[in-house]
């Protein structure tokens, strides 16, 4: 299996890191994609990756952090991708939830993003909440410049932005939210997105799948994270686990190169 989205730089991490991608080994886990959240914490992501044959990284600045890097150019993005180690751009996007970040900031991050992905060529991971509508038409005004490699990741959003992201090529991954007894509507886009463009993740420390809902999530959950997408499916998890993977090998080119 290979988890698309890991945190592994997170302070829940910080005594056992070790245990955790272990525990994940032995769960069937055979790569990881830890993911920079701040450009700041790039190096430590970076690290990480660097010390681990399995694991590689992204470079970006997650919108709730837009407010502290307005000087952020694609340049920086681009020369950071240049590393080998460094696979994706992001995670970036438009999240209106919290409102960490002011609306103008997160827009002005998102596209600096897309110009480094359009640039490197490396796909661009995309976070979205609560901005549906805003994310498909910047997607769509940027895509129609140059095209892009785009994952929606953690995929929570509406039937729309599914559709409109199909159209661009997009690849969703999914996550423990999918396991959710109350995560109807999640399962409902989901079922409707061929399973050619679908990824896993678990999106550790957050969002532990069913039975650790509550918990800190890990990457040896994975496995229940795939066992909610092929219950969903109606597919055997053996096999959702090895077209999942397949798919992402085919998404993070990089890697396979």
């Amino acid at each position: 299996m290979f988890d698309t989205h890991v945190n592994l730089h997170a302070d829940a991490f910080a005594e056992d890191l070790e245990d955790v991608l272990a525990r994940a080994r032995n769960a069937g886990v055979r790569r990881f994609l830890a993911i920079c959240d701040r450009f700041d914490n790039y190096p430590r992501v970076k690290a990480i990756a660097e010390a681990n044959s399995d694991i590689w990284n992204t470079a970006g600045v997650h919108p709730h952090h837009a407010k502290d890097f307005p000087d952020l150019t694609p340049n920086a993005l681009i020369e950071a991708a240049s590393d080998p180690c460094t696979v994706a751009i992001g995670e970036t996007g438009l999240d209106f939830h919290y409102g960490y970040s002011a609306e103008d900031e997160q827009v002005t991050n998102f596209r600096r993003h897309i110009e480094a992905a359009r640039e490197t060529g490396l796909p661009l991971v995309v976070h979205t909440r609560e901005a549906d509508q805003m994310t498909a038409d910047i997607l769509e005004d940027e895509y129609a410049k140059g095209a892009f490699q785009i994952l929606l990741h953690c995929y929570t959003g509406g039937q729309e932005l599914a559709d409109r992201g199909l159209a661009l090529g997009a690849y969703f991954s999914v996550s423990g939210i999918l396991s959710f007894k109350n995560a109807h509507d999640v399962r409902d886009v989901i079922s409707t997105i061929p399973l050619d463009r679908i990824i896993l993740e678990t999106d550790c420390p957050y969002l532990a799948p069913v039975p650790y809902r509550g918990r800190r999530n890990e990457p040896a959950y994975l496995v229940h994270v795939a066992e909610a997408l092929a219950k969903l499916r109606g597919e055997d998890a053996k096999d959702i686990t090895s077209i999942c993977e397949q798919n992402s090998l085919k998404f993070f080119k990089k890697i396979a190169e």
